[in-house]
């Protein structure tokens, strides 16, 4: 999802109307994501001189943990946009989210992500029946209560047979 100012200009007159598939798997293990599939990106750019508005959507899934029980949980996304470039930094534009163009190239991808990023939930709750914490994981268990008592350091097993020699 690259363009470059020569390319943009062409289109000036006509306007530009994409709808990609983009992968964006580099996200996965970043931000909580597990999981996440190509995302489709639908959109039109208004393209002048200096300024390049484009409106768009971004659909997917993506794969998080669920709040409670880490399982997984599928959650579908579908992100509504307008992203603003200006080609120098001399206008001043009155919007609040503006990018600056870095460069004779337009890059949507790292927009994109942004936005995935941005529209992952705080918390998020598995449908399944089995709401059920994990007992154990990777390098890690629940120990209860009555389990730590009954096991024995191995370093005060001395002293425990020191009472018994006492009676």
């Amino acid at each position: 999802m690259k363009w470059s100012i020569h390319q943009l200009n062409k289109y000036r007159s006509k306007g530009l109307t994409f709808d990609e598939t983009v992968d964006v798997s580099e996200l996965k293990g970043s931000a909580d994501i597990r999981d996440i599939s190509p995302v489709r990106v639908a959109g039109r750019a208004d393209l002048g001189a200096n300024k390049f508005t484009f409106h768009f959507r971004i659909t997917g899934t993506m794969v998080l943990p669920c709040s409670r029980t880490l399982a997984d949980v599928a959650f579908p996304f579908d992100i509504e946009t307008t992203e603003v470039f200006l080609a120098s930094k001399e206008e001043h534009e009155d919007e609040a989210e503006v990018h600056y163009l870095q460069g004779e190239v337009l890059d949507l991808l790292p927009v994109i992500k942004e936005n995935i990023i941005l529209e992952i939930p705080i918390q998020i709750f598995s449908d399944e029946a089995s709401t059920e914490a994990p007992m154990k994981g990777q390098d890690w268990q629940v120990i209860t209560e009555k389990e730590q008592t009954e096991k024995v350091d191995p370093r005060l097993e001395g002293l425990a047979k020191f009472f018994d020699k006492q009676k």
